[in-house]
């Protein structure tokens, strides 16, 4: 599995506009609606329960927020760079500027964790996170995904 399986040119948000953890979560939550075909409420409410049990901002200023969710078959994945740093209740603390939403089947169990583990091990790369924050456009930052090994698994 490599990260573009789910993330794709037009799954990318290179300056996202957000004060607080739950306005990030709704701005991707709208962006995830033409992915996903789900309702923006059901993504963020899903979203959300999940950040209930433990944020999902795992430290080094990144965070995956992912949620399972009936009706989709197959994983979708979206990524941002936030304009300004935000809390987010990381496990070291620190500020998160580079998010990677994913959505899950609700049955995808083995997937799920699979695109969780590409996406932790490709953000945790300092070389790579540190081109998604330099990064001007969207088109940028898709170019650090396409070139990049990171990311895959067998």
């Amino acid at each position: 599995m490599n990260i573009v399986d789910f993330i794709s040119g037009d799954a990318i948000i290179s300056s996202l506009r957000a004060a607080t953890k739950e306005q990030a979560l709704t701005e991707l939550a709208k962006r995830a609606v033409g992915l996903s075909g789900r309702s923006e409420s059901e993504i963020f409410a899903a979203l959300m329960e999940r950040e209930a049990l433990g944020s999902t901002g795992f430290g080094g200023g990144i965070a995956i927020p992912h949620a399972k969710l009936k009706g989709i078959d197959r994983i979708h994945g979206l990524l941002a760079r936030l304009e300004r740093p935000i809390e987010f209740q990381a496990i070291d603390g620190q500020p998160v500027d580079l998010m990677c939403l994913l959505l899950a089947p609700a049955n995808g169990n083995a997937d799920h964790l699979k695109a969780l583990a590409c996406v932790s091990r490709f953000l945790r790369d300092p070389v790579i996170s540190g081109k998604l924050r330099h990064g001007k456009t969207a088109a940028d930052l898709f170019a650090v995904l396409t070139a990049s090994k990171p990311g895959s698994t067998p």
